[in-house]
């Protein structure tokens, strides 16, 4: 199988989830609130639109054991395919949904119903992303090749942020709250068309067909996990938790943060995002390769570091300009989070053999992402009470970083000692084949 391909197909899947579950994280703060929960308070409005948003997280845990059941037990391709109409398919209809003004309470219900099957279906689409590229990858290059699926996020959000701002740029407020918002959408229908061609023309993972012709597949894959595995899991989400809260501010709350608090124009907001995230698009794959050779843990630990010295600064310096806050923007989300995201899937699936390894991988990974994903709901109200202060928002993001920073300790440099079986696929060459 060409690896190229592969590597295609584990990222555009990746990059059209995360397009769609981030076009629903901008338009949370920005249409929804106004919308589908019209309130007297703006900032009830607002916490209720965000906690659809978190709804969406939630949901998150349930999508990794359904397609972490199918993965382990059907195959990665399967599972994988079924993951990207769920994503899009629900991302379309959003678009199409009438408003609150139209029908009622119809239209809160049918957001947050689309909302769930959006979040379930992304519950079941990182971990499999990422096995498609780790279980090609030849020895001596898992992390570059993990790195891959990764970049889904950064351009999925670029295309996501810059569909949102060309939109905005064409038209007035009032244009956009009717109409203008609903157009990135739509436009999911053609990357779900574009992506579906690609991943029909890969084979399954060599490291899955070998379970499968080995007779070794698990029974139940969760009950496998928590049976023999469950210390992994726990250290996964403990692991995954401080960046993720970083994560979910700076790529989403950011935009309700810098807009209503802090003066800046909505376009501003968004061009802040879309920079912080080309420069991942740099990050992800450089870091990817190196941790190959320095390996993983030692990046993990040192991103972490980053984030507890910069969680105050962050905070402090965003409000003075929009220079200072493009350039925070860089180096916290850009760098520091690119470089601990890039090696996420690779030192995470290496904690799990073969048979449970879709599910251990998403499930810990969901379980934590839906934590942070409540964010918004902590701090909205934070907002209200402390205003945008640096200590108080700070202060949170550390103890995170702090909890994430104390269980990495705790897991083996999975560069030298990890569950994969490395005979699965020989080292040929440190090249990949296009």
């Amino acid at each position: 199988m060409n690896k190229g391909r592969v590597l295609f197909a584990s990222v555009s899947g990746s990059v059209i989830e995360w397009y769609d579950f981030y076009l629903y994280g901008t338009a949370t703060g920005l249409v929804f609130s106004h919308l589908f929960f019209p309130s007297a308070d703006p900032a009830i409005a607002l916490l209720l639109a965000f906690a659809t948003f978190g709804v969406g997280y939630a949901a998150r845990p349930i999508g990794s054991l359904i397609f972490g059941h199918y993965g382990d037990r059907l195959g990665r391709k399967a599972s994988l395919m079924l993951t990207l109409l769920g994503m899009g398919g629900s991302s379309l209809l959003i678009g199409l949904i009438p408003t609150y003004e139209q029908v009622g309470l119809l239209a809160p219900i049918l957001l947050v119903l689309l909302r769930l099957i959006q979040g379930i279906a992304l519950g079941g689409e990182w971990g499999g992303a990422v096995l498609l590229a780790t279980e090609y990858a030849p020895k001596g290059l898992r992390g570059l090749y993990g790195s891959i699926p990764q970049l889904g996020v950064p351009i999925g959000l670029v295309l996501g942020t810059f569909s949102f701002t060309f939109i905005s740029s064409l038209t007035t407020d009032a244009q956009f709250l009717a109409w203008g918002w609903r157009v990135p959408f739509l436009f999911s229908a053609v990357l779900i068309a574009l992506a579906l061609w690609i991943r029909n023309g890969i084979e399954e993972t060599p490291a899955f067909k070998q379970q499968k012709e080995s007779g070794e597949l698990a029974k139940i894959p969760v009950v496998e996990t928590f049976r023999h595995y469950w210390k992994n899991v726990f250290h996964l989400i403990g692991m995954k938790l401080g960046d993720g809260m970083f994560n979910v501010f700076s790529m989403s709350f950011i935009l309700v943060y810098a807009t209503t608090h802090l003066g800046y124009s909505r376009e501003t907001a968004l061009t802040a995002v879309t920079i912080g995230c080309a420069t991942m698009i740099i990050t992800i794959p450089v870091v990817g390769y190196l941790s190959d050779f320095i390996g993983r843990k030692i990046i993990y630990i040192s991103s972490l570091v980053a984030f507890l010295i910069l969680a105050i600064p962050y905070f402090t310096i965003i409000p003075k300009g929009t220079v200072p806050f493009y350039f925070m923007q860089v180096i916290v989300l850009g760098i520091a989070w690119g470089a601990i995201f890039s090696t996420q899937g690779t030192i995470f699936s290496e904690l799990f053999p073969a048979k449970v390894r879709y599910t251990g991988l998403s499930f810990g990974y969901q379980v934590s992402a839906a934590l942070a994903g409540f964010g918004p709901m902590i701090w909205t109200p934070m907002l209200e009470k402390f205003g945008p202060s640096p200590m108080a928002f700070g202060g949170l993001m550390m103890a995170g970083c702090a909890l994430s920073l104390i269980l990495s300790f705790f897991v083996p440099d999975t560069r030298k000692m990890s569950k994969y079986d490395d005979s699965v696929i020989p080292m040929e060459n440190k090249k990949i084949s296009i």
